[in-house]
């Protein structure tokens, strides 16, 4: 790609979003290699330093093949917040083209590539950790309804945007809602942002992208997932972590605690992937941006460069 000359309103951004197990991955690099270009994650377990096979992130070869931004970002006990993945993401990407390269924001997290892309007006509001431990125990005490319950009182359409065992984003809603005032839906406006966007979407139908999730974990046990994990509580981060507790390190967390067998520990961690996958495809699926190719298309990488070019 020639060094650029024109106008920063002008900055072109490919976004690959889909589900999990969905090939995002081989797919960016491969279009970053026919593009020359660089990948941004958006993916909000990669930017966890120690936590490699868990978050199926790209492997030392693929790095090599491709620059890759905003993995290794933290460790897993540091916060880290979507107004700084915000920030370091738009950085990454004039970056990226400031130096005659094509940024491509690759990941299956919608929050992350709705902050770049939507330009998403973040909250400038501060974690409470006295009001958060609180509405944790309550969770814990009383169940992830009642504290999603709470959060529907005050704002009807982030509760109905927010899965109630995404206990997270439920507290982060709270939290925002009681320091502002305002309900936290309306709360995340969109700002003018300076890309020419082009999104395409990967997926397949249901059943096909279980049996990938399913392979994917089968080859993450296989490639010492338990381990990774035993080695991250050995250095001391706390399951409460929200690193640690993000899909297959919380499922992997109750084998090693004893409170499950680690058959039952895979097969929980299956189903829940399973669930996760339909969330991701029912945040992506009611944007028109996106243009949707078959994961499974012998062809992919020339269709989605087909779409690119028109």
């Amino acid at each position: 790609m020639a060094q650029n000359t024109a106008t920063a309103a002008t900055i072109p951004l490919i976004a690959l979003v889909g589900p999990t197990a969905s090939g995002k991955t081989a797919m960016g690099i491969a279009l970053a290699e026919a593009l020359d270009g660089e990948i941004v994650s958006a993916d909000s377990r990669q930017i966890y330093r120690e936590m490699e096979i868990g978050t199926a992130k790209p492997t030392p070869a693929e790095r090599a093949r491709i620059p890759h931004h905003l993995l290794d970002v933290v460790a897993p006990d540091e916060p880290f917040t979507l107004a700084i993945y915000q920030q370091l993401a738009t950085a990454a990407i004039a970056d990226i083209y400031a130096r005659g390269k094509l940024p491509l924001l690759v990941g299956g997290t919608g929050l992350y590539v709705r902050a770049v892309v939507d330009g998403l007006v973040i909250p400038a509001v501060p974690p409470n950790e006295a009001q958060r431990a609180e509405w944790e125990a309550l969770a814990q005490r009383e169940g992830n309804e009642r504290l999603h319950a709470l959060l529907a009182e005050r704002d009807p359409v982030a509760a109905a945007a927010i899965p109630p065992n995404n206990v997270r984003r439920v507290i982060r809603a709270l939290e925002v809602c009681l320091a502002t005032g305002q309900p936290f839906s309306a709360l995340q406006q969109k700002r003018p942002t300076p890309y020419q966007l082009k999104m395409l979407g990967l997926s397949t139908d249901r059943e096909r992208l279980y049996a990938w999730a399913d392979a994917r974990v089968d080859a993450m046990l296989a490639a010492g997932f338990v381990d990774e994990v035993r080695h991250l509580v050995a250095r001391g981060y706390d399951w409460r972590l929200p690193a640690m507790s993000s899909l297959g390190y919380r499922q992997m967390g109750a084998y090693l605690r004893g409170e499950m067998s680690l058959e039952d520990a895979v097969q929980r961690l299956k189903f829940d992937t399973h669930n996760f996958i339909r969330r991701q495809l029912a945040w992506f699926r009611p944007d028109k941006r996106i243009h949707w190719l078959d994961a499974a298309a012998p062809d992919l990488l020339g269709q989605a460069l087909a779409v690119i070019g028109r």
